[in-house]
């Protein structure tokens, strides 16, 4: 008769909250002083698990806006470097506005210079290509250093 009555069913038990206790399916069949972690707040350290702690609740709109717009800011400033270094450094270079020079020539007549007694000439900065290579090599590869002398090898004494 004790083959009948002996079942492997467990009898249902409740936590302070009212909640099923489903670690009691993990203990079953170890030494009660063993200790069996079975749910997630088991593994946190004890300073985390109250629920109720405010570091640990979530932040307000107020204090996720700042931390985007912070994050956001510091992004912008290393994308902004990045792409500041990136760019060709004769592209930012401005052009100075064109100058006007009265150029009177040291023979006149009339056939010098077209007839005309005087010529204003317009001096104009010539336009760069930024795709142009350079024109001089300043990257001289410098020779290298002596290498560092080799390690000494210890052999046997010599025999005699």
């Amino acid at each position: 008769k004790t083959e009948e009555t002996r079942s492997n069913a467990l009898a249902v038990q409740l936590d302070a909250a009212g909640k099923v206790k489903y670690d009691i399916l993990a203990r079953q069949g170890n030494r009660k002083d063993k200790i069996v972690f079975s749910k997630f707040s088991d593994l946190l350290p004890s300073e985390v698990k109250d629920d109720e702690d405010p570091e640990l609740q979530k932040p307000d709109e107020e204090e996720v806006f700042e931390a985007t717009e912070k994050t956001r800011q510091a992004l912008e400033k290393l994308t902004s470097s990045k792409i500041s270094a990136a760019l060709p450094v004769r592209a930012a270079e401005k052009r100075e506005p064109a100058q006007y020079i009265r150029y009177t020539p040291s023979q006149q007549g009339m056939a010098f210079n077209s007839g005309a007694k005087q010529r204003v000439i317009r001096m104009v900065e010539v336009q760069s290509d930024p795709m142009e290579p350079p024109k001089f090599k300043i990257n001289k590869k410098v020779p290298r250093g002596p290498p560092s002398p080799p390690a000494p090898v210890m052999h046997s004494p010599t025999r005699k």
